[in-house]
């Protein structure tokens, strides 16, 4: 042990330890979130009702939540996973996107199962969107400003960037329709098709071998 003391850290050694530490708050966070989703099945038993009546709703939205929360976990895996370090305006980043994501259990429950079930469409949406915003923002500053992910072909980072920016421009486009918002909803419309002909392209780019 006491060779082992005397070896000096590298830069690289470092900043594998900041990634790994990153790495384990944000797992711990999405664990705790999809505990909390199953936490908050409570059922609202009533007279006369049967027992999938009483589950149904509860049921539905803890796997809604483990859904929406095991996406965003899939997604900020992959991104990590290219990762050769983390600096602090990162993990700042980092952290505002695991405080949404230990919300959304709550919100999910409050939203679907209360008074404020007349607005859940928008509410759902803007969680939604403001989830999504945090992942491309972390991964248009670790990619494109810090450039911590030299490794990765470019065209892949566009093409998962556009992944997660549709969902956002496909929850804005729902929570018009639902507030019948038909001019803005066109524009959503127009662009996410445009998102999904760059993404098509993307694809193309990060399939060839040469990419």
């Amino acid at each position: 042990m006491g060779s082992r003391v005397q070896e000096p850290i590298s830069d690289h050694h470092v900043g594998q330890r900041h990634l790994d530490r990153l790495v384990m708050l944000s797992d711990g966070v999405f664990a705790i979130a999809i505990t909390l989703s199953a936490i908050e099945i409570k059922p609202d038993a009533a007279p006369g009702q049967s027992l999938w009546q009483a589950w149904s709703i509860p049921l539905l939205v803890y796997f809604f939540s483990f859904l929406f929360i095991g996406t965003v976990w899939f997604y900020h895996r992959r991104m990590v996973a290219h990762l050769r370090d983390i600096d602090t305006i990162g993990s700042a980043i980092n952290l505002v996107l695991l405080s949404v994501v230990a919300l959304m259990p709550v919100v999910n429950r409050n939203v679907f199962t209360s008074e404020f079930h007349a607005l859940g469409v928008p509410i759902f949406a803007g969680m939604l969107v403001v989830t999504f915003l945090c992942l491309a923002a972390f991964w248009i500053y670790v990619v494109y400003v810090a450039k911590l992910a030299p490794d990765l072909p470019r065209a892949m980072a566009v093409l998962w960037l556009i992944e997660m920016v549709s969902p956002v421009v496909g929850a804005l486009g729902v929570a018009l329709y639902d507030r019948q918002h038909w001019i803005a909803l066109a524009v959503m419309i127009v662009v996410f098709l445009a998102l999904l002909v760059v993404r098509t392209r993307a694809a193309k780019r990060a399939a060839k071998p040469d990419a």
